[in-house]
């Protein structure tokens, strides 16, 4: 295997405002429907991978959730609420890029920035509250790694 090969986890990059996870995505005829253009669900399909690789290049994937970390029940995040503004078209063979920011940290939950680009003209955003929960459903407070992982350490913070 080349030593070349893309990582399929994408990227995290870090700007001036912060940390940002970069994953890019190629659209195959099985992301459009019948007018060629991409589904609509295939743009929330992209953001969830975007957001499990973000998880996974901070150390905290979601198996390593769902088996329990150290001194912590099993856990796993679950989509409370999803806002989702369409704004241009993609098509067949379009390179685009999925990008994940934190907005919000809270005790228990995320508030991810979510866009999808092609070039510099952004195609979809949407913004993407996770909540951190038990197996059993409990909901569940983000543990110190993962907040300082993010960039926050009190309770809740606020991001650019």
């Amino acid at each position: 295997m080349s030593s070349t090969w893309p990582d399929l986890a994408g990227r995290i990059v870090h700007e001036q405002s912060g940390r940002m996870h970069v994953l890019p995505v190629r659209v195959y005829f099985e992301d459009t429907d019948f007018s060629g253009l991409v589904y609509h669900a295939s743009y929330v399909r992209w953001c969830e991978r975007g957001r499990s690789d973000f998880l996974r290049l901070l150390g905290n994937d979601h198996r390593a959730l769902m088996d329990g970390e150290a001194a912590r029940e099993p856990a796993a995040f679950v989509v409370r609420r999803m806002h989702l503004e369409y704004l241009k078209p993609a098509r067949i063979d379009d390179i685009l890029e999925v990008t994940t920011r934190v907005q919000d940290l809270g005790a228990a939950s995320l508030v991810l920035d979510q866009r999808i680009r092609r070039d510099s003209a952004t195609v979809f955003e949407a913004k993407v509250t996770v909540v951190l929960v038990s197996l059993a459903g409990r909901v569940l407070r983000l543990s110190k790694a993962l907040r300082g992982a993010m960039g926050g350490n009190g309770d809740s913070h606020h991001f650019p």
